[in-house]
Order: structure tokens, then C-alpha cells, then sequence
């Protein structure tokens, strides 16, 4: 176990210092200590432990009393934080009163202090997690708003397809990181939960003031109170794993996109330039996309944590033999590594730079081949789709084996004229029809976000 002040040299690019601080060591043992402080209260409330003797615990929990380099050598040998924590803490309360020592961690096992501390630490996550994913709503939708209609290429298996919008674009972005953060606020309510169950998760060392102690200590702590201990059953923390997997594939996603926007043979939007940010060691010219960088990596880490936290749901009985294990450091690695992302598309998307003159560009580099689409569309009715599909086939074919532009073939194609005005052909090849359709399904997304 490192210290709380021991850093990563990666840590500043992949995660944050909130989000590194909320998985630290040091925030591993005061949550344990709040729930042993909460737990002492609440059955000092019920007249399982003095007033005074409640006090004298609650006083001594706080984790800049502690060692943690000798509570990491003796988890070594007891096989769990708690269980040396529990005796390093019972000695404190001892040498200030050692009548109050004997109710340190009374009717609890080692899990129901290491599951409620770590149940405090994902509260804190999701937090922070929520506070950027505000952020990054509000830059996404500023986004959408200012280029619903900017005509770009939409692109499917990597190659130019039909014009769209940016703002279309973006707000997918959007309406998926919408769905995260309602996700997250609902893993809330059923993860956010204390845990409490003696050594085989029946409270039987309280006796019937079991129930009522629980329904204390969550209050105290903030927490909710599950219906029954939850030891073995592990589905609230791989939820709130699993959620965080989904978000972080979203933002692998965006960065991407934003990515291969970002190829200097396409070159339509840049992220955020800065000191030496995306910078390289031997080409001065070069900006790379520091930010898409850090989002695709977390995006290729995360799949494989929350998995391990999917198979560590079989758990023995009583207690995991192994499974519980797996998780202690897993869940805070998805904290972490999906905060980081986050925390970098934020930064990517406020400070997003686009080029829509270099996206017009872009979409007349096939000389009106990217509205093969449209055209054939409107010819499958009089034409039907195989014959209205073969014709655009074949005049974009011949476009591109004679340098002409796509326009300049149907005009002169009779099949085309009989069925299709000028004028409506040359409402077809605009690639701006295609954008003002996507700003259409823009608009009509944030009037229903708004209501």
C-alpha cells in the first residue's frame, strides 16, 4: 500500500487530482473511520454504547492519526485494511479511555467498515464525476447550437458518404452524455447504501436494535438503508461499475471523432492549443489530440476492470473468498481512469476549435458525388430503387473517371430530366439541404431537452 501523498507520474494525464484524492489511501481509511464513528453514535443512540464512549471513538477517526505504511505491511498478514485498522484505532480510544475501547466496532464485521467507507468514496466520485459531466453538457450543447446548421461531411466506414451538420454531430455527443449522467444519478440511489450485517450478515450481536442501528448509522452517514446486508451480493457496485464503463465508451467515442476530425487531411476541428500541449519531442509543427488520446485509452482500460467486477459477483456464501478481494482496487482504477477521460473531453469540447471554410472544402473534393444520395432518393419513386440507384452509379462512376462534377452528368442525362426540374436538381445537389435536415432533428432534440 503507498502512501496518500505518493503520486503517479501518469496521474496528472490520466486522471485528475479531485479524482486521485477521492481513490487515495488516506480516503479509504477515513471512510472506514466515519462509518466506525457513524456506527458508534447511532448505538450510543439506542443505548448499545455510553454517550461518552461514542464520543471518544468518533474523536479518534480521522486518518492523519493513523501510519498507513504500517496499516498496509499488517493487511499484509491479516488479509484486510479493516482488520488493522480496527486494532490501531481501539488502542488509540484505549490510551484516552479504556472503558470506551471496548465498543470500538461494536456488532460490525471488517467488511461492513471496508464496504460502507468504499460505498462514501463513490458517492464522492460520482459527485465530482457529475459536476464535469454538467460541464461537459452545457460545452456540448453550446456546440450544437452554434453549428446546427454547418454543412459537413458525414462519413461512414471512414470514407465521405452524405453531407450532415456538425451540430447533428455534436448532438449525439450530447444526448449520450445525457444518458450517463441519468444512469449515474439512478445507480445513486440503489449503490449509495450502508452496509451492515455483523459477522454473517444477520446483526444478531445487536439484537432486535439491529435494524434500528442501521437505519442510524446510514442516517448519520447520509446513506440509504439497504433491505437487507448485502455482503455477498455485489450488484450495487458493479452497476455503478458498469455505468462508468458506458460512460467512458462514450467518451472514447467522442475523442475519436474529434480525433479524425482533427487529420491534417481533413483538418475541420482542432482541440484546445496551449504550452507545449500535444506537442512533439522531434516535429515542431505537429498538434496532436492530447485529449481524444487519454479518452480512447481509458476506453480500452475500462472494459477489462468492469469485467473483473462482473465476474467477481459469484461470492461464496457469507463472505467472497476472492471476489471481494478483486474489487478493493478496481473500483477506485474505473474512478480514476473515467475521471480523467471526462475531465480531458470537458477540455477538448469548451475549448473545440472548428473550420467550417475547411469543411465546405472538404465536402466539394468529390465535385457533388455526396449527393448521389438525395438524388437517388427522389428518383426511386418515379424510377423505383434499383434502376434510380444503378443510374446514380453509373454517372458517379463516370464523374469520377472524367474529372467532372456529378451535377454536370445528370444535367445532361434525359432519364434525369424527365423525372427532376433544374430546379429541383439543384436543390438535391446543394449540400446544404443535407445540413438544413440534420438542423431539423437538432431542433427538434433541444425543444424536447429544454421542456
Amino acid at each position: 500500500m503507498t502512501t496518500a501523498d505518493d503520486r503517479s507520474l501518469l496521474d496528472p494525464l490520466f486522471t485528475t487530482e479531485r479524482m486521485r484524492a477521492i481513490a487515495s489511501d488516506r480516503a479509504r481509511v477515513q471512510g472506514m473511520l466515519d462509518f466506525e464513528a457513524a456506527l458508534a453514535r447511532a448505538e450510543a443512540a439506542v443505548g448499545l454504547v455510553p454517550g461518552a464512549a461514542a464520543e471518544r471513538i468518533a474523536a479518534s477517526c480521522r486518518a492523519e492519526f493513523f501510519d498507513l505504511v504500517a496499516l498496509g505491511r499488517a493487511t499484509a498478514l491479516s488479509g484486510a485494511p479493516a482488520i488493522p485498522l480496527v486494532r490501531a484505532l481501539t488502542e488509540r480510544v484505549a490510551s484516552e479511555s479504556p472503558a470506551a475501547a471496548g465498543f470500538v466496532h461494536f456488532g460490525a464485521t471488517s467488511q461492513d467498515a471496508m464496504d460502507t467507507g468504499l460505498v462514501l468514496q463513490l458517492r464522492a466520485a460520482l459527485d465530482a464525476l457529475d459536476e464535469d459531466l454538467l460541464r461537459l453538457l452545457a460545452a456540448l450543447e453550446r456546440l450544437t447550437r452554434d453549428h446546427r446548421q454547418t454543412p459537413v461531411a458525414g462519413r461512414t466506414w471512414l470514407q465521405q458518404a452524405e453531407p450532415t451538420s456538425l451540430g447533428l454531430k455534436s448532438a449525439g455527443w450530447l444526448a449520450a452524455a445525457e444518458r450517463h449522467r441519468a444512469r449515474l444519478r439512478a445507480v445513486r440511489g440503489r449503490a449509495l447504501v450502508v452496509q451492515l450485517g455483523g459477522a454473517v450478515g444477520n446483526l444478531a450481536a445487536l439484537g432486535h436494535r439491529g435494524p434500528l442501528v442501521t437505519e442510524l448509522l446510514a442516517g448519520e452517514l447520509g446513506l440509504g438503508v439497504p433491505e437487507l446486508p448485502w455482503h455477498t451480493h455485489r450488484d450495487r457496485l458493479v452497476e455503478a461499475g458498469a455505468a462508468l464503463g458506458l460512460l467512458t465508451g462514450t467518451l472514447g467515442k467522442i475523442g475519436r471523432d474529434v480525433a479524425l476530425l482533427m487529420q491534417s487531411e481533413v483538418a475541420e476541428a482542432w482541440e484546445p492549443e496551449g504550452p507545449e500541449r500535444g506537442g512533439s519531442s522531434s516535429m515542431p509543427h505537429k498538434h496532436n489530440p492530447l485529449g481524444a488520446a487519454v479518452a480512447g485509452a481509458a476506453a480500452l482500460r475500462v472494459p477489462a476492470l468492469v469485467s473483473t467486477l462482473l465476474a467477481a459477483m459469484v461470492q461464496e456464501q457469507e463472505r467472497g473468498l476472492g471476489g471481494w478481494q478483486a474489487e478493493w482496487e478496481v473500483l477506485p482504477e474505473l474512478w480514476l481512469t473515467t475521471g480523467g477521460a471526462l475531465a480531458r473531453v470537458v477540455e477538448v469540447i469548451e475549448g473545440l476549435r472548428v473550420d467550417p471554410g475547411r469543411m465546405e472544402a472538404n465536402l466539394a473534393m468529390g465535385q457533388g458525388a455526396l449527393q448521389a444520395g438525395p438524388v437517388a432518393a427522389a428518383l426511386v419513386g418515379p424510377m423505383g430503387r434499383e434502376p434510380a440507384h444503378a443510374l446514380l452509379r453509373r454517372a458517379a462512376r463516370h464523374a469520377a473517371e472524367e474529372g467532372r462534377a456529378l451535377g454536370e452528368i445528370l444535367r445532361a442525362d434525359p432519364e434525369v430530366s424527365r423525372h427532376l426540374s433544374p430546379e429541383e436538381l439543384e436543390r438535391l445537389l446543394d449540400p446544404h439541404t443535407g445540413a438544413a435536415a440534420a438542423a431539423a432533428l437538432v431542433d427538434r432534440y433541444l425543444a424536447a431537452r429544454r421542456r
